[in-house]
């Protein structure tokens, strides 16, 4: 009796196992929406307060916060100055930011075109990508004129103003990217490397103030974008399901699996007529 048992449990552990290997259906969407913080505004330490709760305390230029997992729904975001004791005199905002299950935010606390303090709210684009490709989108959050962004010193976006974005799709690789006023090649940011990675939404935001000399540059990445079902994580234990066409892993792990539960049954059988004829 103690053996059988102990087959049985091997069985639906191995079975168990197999879930766990990317096997077992892709868990269901994720019902919350996720949010980010982007400190455009030089100078000014903040303090952000989500629904008049502290959420972010002493957040400095160019600083990025989160994400955030949050329920769908509509959150008032003000942001005060550091040493403030609440959100009763915001210095941007208050701001009502409806968020929506399953999409990707980021809020931007940036300058305006004319240098005043603001914030926008932007949808990050999380739509899957081809193998060997990945995402570039440029916002322009600075206290500057419209600009052409280059890409290896050709213009790859033009005439961006502030607060619009501009999405690109591209073979994965490293980039030298400058921004320029518009209409011409001498950057005002940069040139800097940006690693366009496979899979990956790779945001630039170009912040700062052109008046004040400060123009710079900021970075945020989303990962886990491939199409390719066997580079989609499955589940939070950072197990990958490795069911490409060419890798036969699953293959032999089932195959394997089921002569293990072939034999474990056949052990419980030999076993039941042992038993039996014992007891004859």
């Amino acid at each position: 009796m103690r053996k059988s048992l102990t087959i049985g449990m091997t069985a639906a552990s191995l079975g168990a196992l197999i879930a766990l290997t990317g096997l077992a259906p892709a868990q269901a969407a994720d019902p919350v929406a996720k949010l980010s913080v982007f400190h455009g505004v030089p100078g000014l330490t903040v303090d952000v307060y989500v629904n008049d709760k502290l959420t972010l305390d002493n957040f400095k230029p160019g600083d990025l916060a989160g994400p955030l997992d949050l329920p769908a729904g509509t959150y008032k975001v003000a942001i005060t100055a550091s040493d403030a004791a609440d959100a009763s005199k915001p210095a941007i905002g208050p701001v009502d930011l409806p968020l929506v299950a399953g999409m990707d935010y980021t809020a931007v606390a940036h300058l305006d075109a004319a240098g005043k303090p603001t914030a926008t709210l932007f949808t990050n684009d999380i739509g899957k990508l081809e193998a060997g490709q990945g995402r570039l989108t440029v916002r322009h959050v600075a206290a500057a004129p419209a600009v052409d962004v280059l890409a290896n010193g050709a213009a790859a976006i033009t005439n961006l103003v502030n607060p619009k974005e501009s999405v690109l799709n591209l073979p994965a690789g490293t980039i030298s990217a400058a921004v320029a006023a518009t209409g011409t090649t001498a950057p005002v940011i940069g040139p800097a490397d940006v690693n366009v990675a496979e899979g990956t939404n790779t945001i630039v935001y170009a912040w700062g103030s052109l008046a004040d000399k400060n123009l710079a540059l900021g970075v945020q990445t989303i990962a886990g974008l491939h199409s390719n079902p066997g580079s989609i994580p499955a589940g939070e234990a950072g197990l990958v399901a490795t069911n490409k066409p060419a890798d036969t892993t699953g293959l032999w792990l089932g195959a394997f699996a089921a002569m293990l539960l072939a034999l474990g049954a056949a052990a419980v059988v030999g076993l039941r007529r042992s038993a039996a004829a014992a007891r004859r």
